[in-house]
């Protein structure tokens, strides 16, 4: 899949805002300790819970509330990865995909992208369990959920420098440790998957 940037100014890709607030001085001071893209992806794989993993949601999405929280769904760990990455003065964008939920309906789920070696690749750090096993590899994808179109499931080609207003609205609604998802939305709002056809997709 063509990853398509969301726009042409690479400064977007290193911005701060208040969901990727990499100005944070705990941020700052992991992301120097890291030092490396490779270090700091499997630092948010690996040294922060996903909270259907853990069993405790912690509500967190702002990328130093998940730091501090150690504990966040996919949404939170992207924005944590970018913003350690940004701090690194590595490009970093945010990716999304249309997953199956397991009871009938879609699930949307949240990435990366960085731009190293001249091109943008995706990076899940997500956090692996039986099944999954997602790895830094900027040559061939290793995604913790390859997605199945015969099940409805969908890749998004954009890269995003900030997550969509509406995403943020409703990763706001949740309640730390009660589980479930059902305040995330199954699709990306004004977006169509790659490959859909349908009107409304990433330019």
């Amino acid at each position: 899949m063509i990853l398509r940037p969301k726009t042409d100014d690479p400064a977007a890709y290193l911005a701060a805002d208040e969901v990727i607030d990499h100005r944070h001085p705990e941020l700052r001071r992991l992301a120097a300790e890291l030092a490396t893209p490779e270090a700091a992806f499997h630092h948010v794989r690996d040294r922060v819970a996903h909270s259907a993993d853990a069993g405790a949601y912690s509500g967190a999405f702002r990328a130093s509330g998940v730091l501090a929280a150690r504990n966040a769904i996919c949404h939170g760990k992207s924005h944590l990865l970018a913003a350690l990455l940004r701090a690194q003065g590595v490009p970093a964008g945010l990716c999304y995909q249309r997953l199956e939920d397991g009871a009938g309906g879609f699930v949307l789920h949240a990435l990366n992208a960085v731009l190293l070696n001249g091109r943008w690749s995706r990076l899940d750090a997500r956090g692996n369990r039986e099944g999954v096993d997602a790895r830094y590899d900027l040559e061939r994808e290793r995604l913790a959920w390859p997605v199945r179109p015969e099940l409805g499931e969908r890749d998004y080609p954009g890269v995003f420098a900030a997550p969509p207003a509406p995403l943020v609205l409703a990763l706001a609604r949740a309640v730390p440790g009660r589980q479930g998802y059902g305040y995330l939305p199954a699709e990306l709002p004004g977006e169509a998957p790659a490959g859909s056809g349908e009107p409304g997709g990433a330019a």
